[in-house]
């Protein structure tokens, strides 16, 4: 898929920052929408149908990390790559705990800021098709994990009769460790593969994840038995 067939939302209040992003955008090639945020970004959003949310954290009436869960409360799986003025890891942490999928600190260089787009672009084509995107090949066949079915293709885990959403962060990591299921991957491999090569955070965002992940296959977080920790090393799934 050319980029050209790839549209891109953003969400920004800041008129300078926001129209800065569109010229950038569309010189890579992309179709680009935007809005300044509030109450009718989420309409906004869903009229436009992305294939990738640009999604700025501090926002006038609703924040970017309540607009990340009212979408992925209705089932959005489209990747969402949020920036952030802050620094903290726990600012971070949030915001990839409310269904972000990555994040870029400001300021921010426009290479690393594409380079993170592109990342997720491929991440969300491996194991699905996003709102407004066509599939270039077959849906992937479903995992199963103890009581859960997982669908690649929906981003959904479902155990008896109750189905939850996943995030494309979260399918990623289901699907790399199933790719090597019974191995130990280390947290390093984990990161490299699923956050990218440019990710210079801590293990803590794989640990929330892999948190998330467990809670939505029905797996007990005090006693796993499917998604396992491997003390000083990583994870594996079994």
């Amino acid at each position: 898929m050319s980029h050209s067939e790839i549209t891109l939302f953003v969400v920004e209040d800041d008129p300078s920052i926001r129209f800065g992003l569109e010229e950038v955008l569309r010189g890579a090639g992309y179709l680009v929408h935007s809005c300044g945020g509030g109450a009718d970004a989420l309409q906004e959003i869903a009229a436009h149908l992305p294939d990738l949310l640009v999604l700025d954290v501090m926002l006038p009436g609703v924040s970017g990390y309540e607009i990340a869960r009212q979408l992925r409360k209705t089932g959005c799986r489209i990747p969402i790559l949020m920036l952030t003025a802050k620094g903290q890891e726990i600012d971070k942490v949030v915001g990839l705990n409310a269904g972000a999928d990555d994040y870029v600190t400001k300021p921010f260089g426009i290479n690393e800021l594409i380079a993170r787009i592109e990342a997720l672009l491929r991440r969300s084509r491996n194991w699905g098709v996003p709102s407004g995107a066509v599939s270039e090949s077959s849906d992937p066949v479903s995992i199963e994990v103890g009581r859960a079915r997982i669908d690649p293709s929906a981003y959904e885990v479902t155990i008896g009769d109750t189905v939850v959403p996943l995030t494309p962060r979260e399918m990623e990591l289901i699907g790399f460790l199933h790719q090597h299921r019974g191995r130990v991957l280390s947290r390093d491999r984990i990161l490299e593969v699923v956050w990218g090569v440019k990710y210079f955070g801590t293990t803590r965002a794989l640990d929330q994840c892999v948190a998330q992940v467990r809670k939505k296959i029905g797996d007990d977080g005090r006693t796993p038995e499917f998604l396992l920790t491997v003390h000083g090393v990583g994870y594996k799934l079994v």
